[in-house]
């Protein structure tokens, strides 16, 4: 029997959120007050549909969260006057827009958005608009003499305000279009120095450009599915009557013990070292890190909360120019109270991205990740490498968290004679002491995680290489070389370890012997209130960290962490 987690972290079955009844009444409360006339232009560009695959979706989500108005009846009924729409009805979004099909014209509509290519012919300029809410774009049309009779000018990148009428449209490949009737520029553009073009662009180009990146169609669907994440996220622990913290980003320990930590200097010049920015003995009187991991913290908010959460910035000092490595990133860590059992520390890890993935699969964003994903590896086919994921491979990460089934756990001790007994030969020999090369953890995920691809969980690694606060295995040896501790790494396909959590060692005489040990002090304002902890009051607890940026990019085919974050920091590099 697996231990499962304390009742009071189940507040009831996995469900998913509120169903499309609750959309459509939440979607109309958006308005905007139309402006504008009514426009007789009858162009008809053609818009490339986004297209996914809807039987995937269908069969495994249990919601599909399309935040677009209805095309009301009493704004289609009322189209063929002239009068305006009602506010319960207009779209305030290129989204909302997209998928609000009126069978007439509707005038008097109105949307703000940025120009992302113009096309000028001899009667019309066909101008596509974007806005963030959505990966396809508004294809507006403006009369030839209304572009003449602005000051005006429509050009890519420009911050503009369209008013017209919103037009089934007599064009294959898309239902409306907007018809122009006047327009504003908000915020004018050189398209000439304009550095986002509709061509194709490479990653590594963009990452020259982190301010003006996140504005690529692609982008600001990441953005809108790394904030859908976070909403799934901050439900999932409410319901769980989990508290959110906000730990502190400057530390007196480096967590992890790994010395990869970035020292805290104050003062106003850089110039300056630590002393002289803050007196003889440095501005905070001893030296101070960024954190490394906030879970120290944690455990202390835990004892006065109980259940605790949180999403935050973590930094590491790593000197490594990999696509898996940043220097500054966002970490999902949780402290449980009262848990005795380390089963119930990974039931938590389960439920939690079981219930993401239930709530977030088949949303707009999901669909707009496989359209783009399908595209993109059309169009690169003849690259040696994809800036993204196979659609397929994506769909099948999202099918082994979906899974009903208990995803499987083996030992560490288990996880080697696997390993050993694999047909195939790895370039490093798979060793006790020195834990798992990412090859070794591609070939568990593989083959443990079976032909569904469910994540599989490793435990039990051994005490040797692991950090000095987790709880030793109760029966194994001390002393020994095979002595293992109470903790997990959570393995995916391909992309290996993507969680790791661990029972903590509550018991003050044990952890201190562990710290001498390791000859790790406990000074005064060092570890010492960490220890203090274990004095007055420490139940028996757990916890996980989740590495949130490289969960995203699992979940999307991102494949480099720098294009996750619309900021990347790495070594050597944090142009903005």
């Amino acid at each position: 029997m697996r231990a499962r987690i304390p009742s009071a972290l189940r507040t009831g079955p996995l469900r998913a959120s509120p169903a499309a009844a609750s959309l459509s009444s939440s979607s109309s409360a958006s308005t905007l007050a139309p402006l504008g006339t009514t426009a007789t232009s009858t162009a008809a560009p053609i818009r490339a549909p986004i297209t996914s695959s809807r039987a995937f979706s269908q069969q495994h989500c249990l919601r599909r969260p399309q935040t677009s108005p209805p095309s009301s009846t009493s704004a289609t009924s009322s189209s063929s006057s002239s009068s305006s729409p009602s506010n319960s009805t207009t779209p305030t979004s290129v989204a909302g827009f997209l998928a609000w099909t009126p069978a007439e014209a509707v005038p008097g509509v109105a949307i703000h958005g940025f120009v992302r290519s113009v096309r000028t012919m001899k009667k019309y300029t066909f101008v596509t608009l974007g806005d963030g809410s959505s990966l396809a774009s508004l294809q507006a049309v403006v009369p030839a003499a209304l572009v003449a009779a602005s000051d005006a000018e429509l050009t890519n990148g420009a911050a503009v305000r369209l008013e017209g009428a919103w037009t089934p449209s007599p064009g294959a490949g898309q239902s409306h279009e907007l018809h122009v009737a006047g327009f504003a520029v908000l915020g004018p553009s050189d398209a000439k120095t304009f550095p986002i073009q509709k061509k194709y662009q490479t990653p590594e180009f963009l990452r020259t450009l982190p301010h003006l990146r996140p504005r690529v169609p692609f982008n600001t669907t990441l953005l809108r599915f790394r904030s859908d994440v976070v909403s799934s996220l901050t439900r999932f622990f409410d319901e769980r009557n989990f508290v959110q913290t906000h730990p502190p980003l400057i530390t007196s320990s480096d967590c992890e013990g790994a010395g990869e930590v970035f020292t805290v200097v104050g003062g106003a010049s850089p110039k300056q070292d630590n002393k002289q920015a803050g007196g003889s003995e440095g501005f905070f009187r001893a030296d101070k890190y960024l954190t490394v991991s906030t879970q120290l913290h944690l455990e202390a908010l835990s004892q006065a909360v109980g259940n605790v959460w949180t999403l935050s910035p973590t930094f590491r000092a790593e000197e490594s120019d990999t696509p898996r490595h940043l220097s500054e990133f966002y970490m999902l860590e949780a402290e449980v109270g009262f848990v005795d059992r380390m089963d119930g520390v990974m039931d938590l890890v389960e439920d939690m991205l079981r219930f993401v993935a239930t709530e977030n699969c088949g949303s707009r964003a999901y669909d707009e990740l496989l359209a783009r994903t399908s595209t993109a590896n059309a169009a690169n086919a003849a690259n040696a490498e994809s800036d993204l994921e196979d659609p397929k491979t994506v769909e099948q990460r999202w099918t082994g968290l979906l899974s009903s089934k208990p995803w499987p756990r083996i030992t560490y001790a288990e996880a080697l004679r696997l390993l050993k007994d694999a047909p195939v030969e790895f370039e490093y020999a798979p060793v006790w002491e020195q834990g798992l090369m990412t090859e070794h953890e591609r070939y568990l995920a593989r083959i443990v995680g079976g032909a569904e691809g469910t994540p599989v969980f490793v435990t039990h690694y051994p005490r040797v290489s692991k950090a000095f606060y987790m709880l030793p295995t109760e029966g194994s040896s001390e002393g020994s070389g095979d002595e293992t501790v109470n903790c997990f790494d959570l393995l995916v396909p391909e992309f290996c370890e993507i969680a790791g959590g661990s029972m903590r060692e509550h018991r003050l005489e044990q952890l201190l012997a562990t710290m001498q040990a390791r000859g790790m002090a406990y000074s005064p304002g060092g570890l010492d209130w960490y220890v203090d902890l274990r004095r007055w009051g420490c139940p028996p607890h757990g916890g996980f960290g989740v590495g949130f940026d490289r969960l995203l990019c699992y979940l999307t085919g991102v494949q480099t962490i720098r294009d996750m974050v619309a900021f990347p920091r790495w070594f050597g590099r944090c142009d903005c």
